[in-house]
């Protein structure tokens, strides 16, 4: 009978104690710190291809200008009136390069310089400083360009290694004017005259738009449109014969419309943007 009754209170014991120790144990891990959080992950670095570029550029310029202006420039002048019949000018090709720096993955900058092919340009106008005469002079000549210019450009982000950018420039535009002719036609059949080659130098400006493909990490073709203004162009004194004006001609606002394609070869290997780096978390230490 004594065993029996032993049994039941072990049972009974065993049962007291574990419904107190759980309890505890919940308490104790209540009491424990939350674990630290995860580092978050490392940012991916922005790679460009910085420093100093070299670029060759070619291309062709749709030319205009605002107007061509008959000066006369004897002595004494001489009263000289005529109405416009034909005023234009021919299309350009360009060859060029540069070299340039690249800021940061947006910015970047550069001095180009250029040779634009020769352009053709006529003058047909009236003689008009005695009514009515019917005698018409027809002027033409040939000049080319050289175009130096300091420019940045803006990046506008890149999507599958195409970049759009924006940019604008300063600088100077050299025209040199030669083969002037002067050729009377109607009433002033038989006339001819001549003009010597005459040098110009003037304010230039451009603004652009294009893109870029990055063919390597280090070479970057370009498509762009740029307009660019190349002040005017002067011929020499037009002497003729028989007796008239000595004529100066002025051909004023010469503007470029160019679609332009061009290599850009930067050097060194691309450069990453620092990125943030996280120090490793401490050991997580428990104590019970």
């Amino acid at each position: 009978m004594r065993r029996r009754s032993r049994i039941p209170a072990l049972a009974r014991s065993l049962t007291l104690l574990a419904g107190v120790g759980i309890p505890c144990l919940a308490q104790a891990a209540d009491l424990l710190p939350p674990p630290p959080p995860m580092p978050a992950p490392l940012p991916e670095p922005e790679v460009f291809a910085g420093g100093w570029y070299l670029r060759v550029d070619g291309g062709y310029g749709s030319l205009d200008l605002r107007k061509s202006i008959a000066e006369d420039v004897s002595h004494p002048p001489k009263p000289y009136d005529y109405a416009v019949v034909q005023d234009k000018v021919s299309n350009q090709y360009f060859i060029g390069g540069g070299v340039g720096y690249q800021i940061n993955p947006w910015l970047r900058v550069d001095a180009t310089g250029e040779y634009r092919f020769r352009s053709k340009w006529s003058f047909v106008a009236e003689d008009k400083t005695f009514g009515d005469t019917g005698g018409y002079n027809v002027t033409s000549g040939k000049f080319d360009s050289i175009v130096g210019l300091a420019n940045g450009y803006v990046d506008l982000g890149t999507w599958y290694g195409v970049t759009p950018f924006v940019g604008a420039g300063v600088g100077v535009a050299h025209h040199s004017f030669g083969g002037v002719t002067d050729s009377g036609f109607g009433a002033y059949e038989g006339g001819y005259g001549i003009g010597r080659r005459n040098e110009r130098t003037n304010f230039a400006w451009a603004l652009h738009a294009g893109l870029g493909y990055a063919v390597t990490e280090n070479v970057r073709f370009e498509a762009a449109y740029r307009y660019l203004n190349m002040g005017e162009a002067t011929t020499g004194v037009v002497t003729c014969a028989p007796d008239c004006p000595k004529t100066v001609y002025r051909v004023k606002d010469l503007e470029a419309h160019d679609v332009k394609v061009g290599l850009r070869y930067l050097f060194g290997a691309p450069v990453a943007v620092a990125a943030v780096d996280y120090a490793p978390p401490p050991p997580l230490v428990r104590k019970y």
